[in-house]
């Protein structure tokens, strides 16, 4: 007699979802499955609902309507909100502010023990781990604000796995920095996702993250037009678009590289008027 495997809970389940604001709904009637492992990639236009959707999972956007579980809860009842890593769209760190990145990093584990607690060997522990994690564990003394901008993502990438969450939240982690920044940003991402960390990222940098994400969701006006697997997005692009679908050109990996984050990489080719 054969022994049936459980199946997994989903980490997130939306069902005829809709989000908005002040009653204004913006993104409508949603169906979306997150299942344990997954990196999705969450594209779309400008002003399509991207931030809305994601901001209306996390419950800062309103629930207009539809089903929204956490690992199986409702979300009006879910209370486990350590589970859920989010690393928002505007996340620069102020200069007014002195802190170094083992300080910043340390407050996602404020969530984990009463107030009136102090920080013991063990959060020290999980800070020292999420920082090496990104790439940064020889900056723990650093004053963030002499980081560059795509040093100070991953210190707040940092800050969210601090938290030891079971989904990562991602608001275009990539956006705003150079592309050497960017692939250092993937490289994180794939050493995540190598982990098995479910993530969830909105991005506009696709060319940045095609060998990361298993999975690509695109909304379209408010409403999901695509979900499917990478290869099956270029299809549809190039079925929808034609001319405007992504170009990506592929090198294998330097075998010769000893850095611990490791991944493809991955050269977008030029598009017209711009420069390298």
């Amino acid at each position: 007699m054969s022994v049936t495997e459980p199946v997994p809970t989903p980490v997130l389940r939306l069902a005829a979802a809709s989000f908005g604001y002040s009653d204004r709904v913006v993104v409508s009637h949603v169906d979306l499955t997150i299942e344990p492992g997954d990196v999705i990639a969450l594209l779309g236009p400008n002003g399509s609902g991207k931030s809305t959707l994601v901001r209306g999972i996390l419950g800062l956007a309103e629930h207009l309507g539809g089903e929204v579980e956490f690992f199986g809860v409702p979300r009006d009842r879910f209370t486990d909100h350590t589970r859920i890593g989010y690393v928002p769209q505007r996340h620069s760190l102020s200069a007014s502010v002195r802190a170094t990145a083992e300080e910043v990093v340390a407050v996602g584990r404020l969530s984990h023990r009463p107030w009136w607690k102090p920080a013991g060997t063990a959060d020290a522990a999980i800070v020292r781990k999420a920082l090496a994690t990104v790439g940064l564990g020889d900056r723990m003394k650093t004053d963030v604000s002499t980081l560059s901008g795509g040093q100070q993502r991953r210190v707040l990438i940092a800050r969210a796995l601090a938290s030891q969450p079971d989904i990562l939240v991602m608001d275009e982690p990539t956006a705003g920095v150079d592309v050497a920044s960017q692939h250092v940003l993937a490289d994180v991402l794939h050493h995540l996702a190598e982990q098995g960390t479910t993530m969830l990222i909105v991005t506009h940098e696709l060319e940045a993250l095609e060998l990361i994400v298993n999975r690509i969701v695109c909304l379209r006006d408010g409403v999901i037009d695509f979900d499917g697997s990478p290869t099956a997005y270029a299809a549809h692009e190039l079925a929808h678009e034609p001319g405007h679908h992504h170009h990506l050109h592929v090198t294998a990996p330097d075998h010769h590289d000893t850095g611990p984050l490791r991944s493809p990489q991955v050269v977008p080719k030029p598009k017209g008027g711009e420069h390298a």
